[in-house]
């Protein structure tokens, strides 16, 4: 089998899973949950989730993922290092790498993933791909910084731009030349937005910490449905539209 990126895999039979991917944990937890021994401290979902812990996604403790004796390692090509990937193969631990940026592409891999593991497609995973499939015609303008000091906004070729659109949000800097561009208060106020859409991850915005920044309407909405892939898309559609349009009194 091959990942994402065209990588052979040699998956055997894969019953040591470690998840270096917050979203594609909760997705292995919510289908298999017996295959996960290891995930990354960032992997917050399911609640509970009782499995090793190997540091984060950019600093993963890659002893500690070897001494779990892992048949396959997950990783993603945006959240987590080559290098990291390089030296778990250069160990001889099979690592399947998945690259993602639309939502499509988030449901074809993990179907792809699933069937590599040998696994059923999961009924979340089937909602999801219906929950998704008709795009949905633009309502709204936003921007959605993802920090502050200095200021960083959602770019191109995104996984989260990709959401908003299919639910109707246009990206008001889906044409930037980079992905998370650099940019300050007065250029997302003169970008023509109609809200600005502060998730609480990466950066923690706040009621107390985002709002007071813009004259424009602001959404504090949970990270996760932004920026997860996973179980997370069966609800994300409804609750980010009833959000976003309650923020804009729609």
């Amino acid at each position: 089998m091959h990942d994402d990126l065209g990588h052979e895999v040699e998956l055997g039979e894969a019953r040591r899973i470690v998840s270096l991917v917050p979203s594609l944990t909760e997705a292995i937890a919510a289908t298999a949950p017996g295959l996960l021994v290891g995930a990354t401290d960032w992997c917050t979902h399911p609640a509970g989730l009782d499995v090793a812990r190997v540091r984060g996604t950019k600093n993963p403790n890659l002893n500690a993922i070897a001494d779990l004796a892992p048949d396959l390692v997950i990783a993603n090509q945006e959240e987590n290092r080559e290098l990291d990937v390089r030296r778990l193969r250069e160990r001889g631990i099979e690592v399947w790498v998945t690259r993602i940026e639309t939502v499509g592409e988030s449901i074809g891999s993990m179907a792809r993933l699933f069937e590599a593991l040998g696994l059923a497609e999961p009924e979340w995973l089937a909602h999801a791909r219906e929950v998704w499939a008709a795009p949905g015609e633009t309502w709204a303008r936003a921007a959605v910084p993802i920090w502050r000091d200095p200021w960083m906004v959602v770019g191109r070729d995104t996984f989260t731009g990709d959401l908003l659109s299919r639910l109707g949000v246009e990206n008001a800097f889906g044409d930037a030349e980079e992905r998370y561009p650099s940019v300050d208060v007065a250029a997302i106020e003169a970008a023509g937005v109609d809200l600005v859409i502060l998730p609480d991850e990466p950066y923690v915005f706040s009621a107390e910490d985002g709002p007071e920044a813009f004259a424009t309407p602001t959404a504090l909405v949970e990270g996760r449905l932004l920026t997860w892939y996973g179980p997370s898309l069966v609800t994300a559609r409804a609750t980010l539209e009833a959000q976003l349009r309650t923020a804009l009194g729609r």
